[in-house]
């Protein structure tokens, strides 16, 4: 897997139900390489800590890979990389291989896999349509946030290669599917995993308590 582009945002104003909200979703593609810390990219603006940045979520990356299957739905909007709001935008990167509490090397930076993306409001702003927050969430095409461990420089070219895999741990699509699409008969195992790892966020495990267990 490689780095095709680091991305960052300047606050923009966007106007939702009646009122004006800042957001940092509108991130473009940058040259110069990019700082990886423990709680957020340095230079990015990170404007709602409830729901950004921080330890689980200090950045985000999305697959290159999945650019196609987005330009064929909306295909008058005008494309470029960082369009989901993420800081890296990752060649070969597929959410069902890729576990949660694996570690990567990331250009000088290693980090670990935490959490999938749960979209929002603001992604159907960016992509003028409220819809694609249902779309996105039974696509499985999530992108996934890291945990930096060691901070460090990343910069366009480089790779993003496997250090320790978490042989036990869940996929960031079956983690999806705990979420959005869980079917009692179906994932009760992959549920008790899933509660049962050290790796999966808190945060995480207490949306499945919420929404799975019945």
């Amino acid at each position: 897997m490689k780095v095709v582009s680091t991305n960052i945002a300047e606050p923009k104003i966007i106007s939702w139900r009646g009122k004006e909200v800042k957001t940092g979703i509108y991130k473009r593609p940058v040259k110069e390489p990019i700082y990886l810390d423990t709680e957020d990219v340095k230079g990015d603006h990170v404007i709602d800590r409830r729901y950004h940045g921080g330890v689980d979520k200090a950045c985000y990356l999305y697959s290159l890979d999945h650019y196609a299957y987005w330009k064929e739905k909306y295909p008058n909007l005008d494309w470029n990389y960082g369009m989901f709001g993420e800081n890296l935008t990752i060649e070969g990167f597929d959410e069902h291989t890729v576990k949660i509490g694996s570690v990567y090397n990331l250009g000088k930076a290693t980090v670990q896999i935490s959490r999938p993306r749960q979209p929002c409001y603001k992604l159907g702003v960016r992509f003028g349509n409220q819809g694609i927050i249902k779309q996105f969430i039974n696509s499985l095409l999530s992108g996934v946030y890291v945990r930096v461990l060691e901070p460090g420089l990343v910069k366009e070219g480089q790779e993003f290669t496997l250090k320790t895999k978490h042989t036990k741990g869940i996929s960031i699509a079956e983690l999806n599917t705990l979420m959005f699409h869980y079917d009692k008969e179906v994932h009760h195992e992959l549920l008790k995993r899933a509660l049962d790892d050290d790796l999966v966020s808190d945060s995480d495990k207490k949306y499945l308590k919420k929404h799975s267990i019945q």
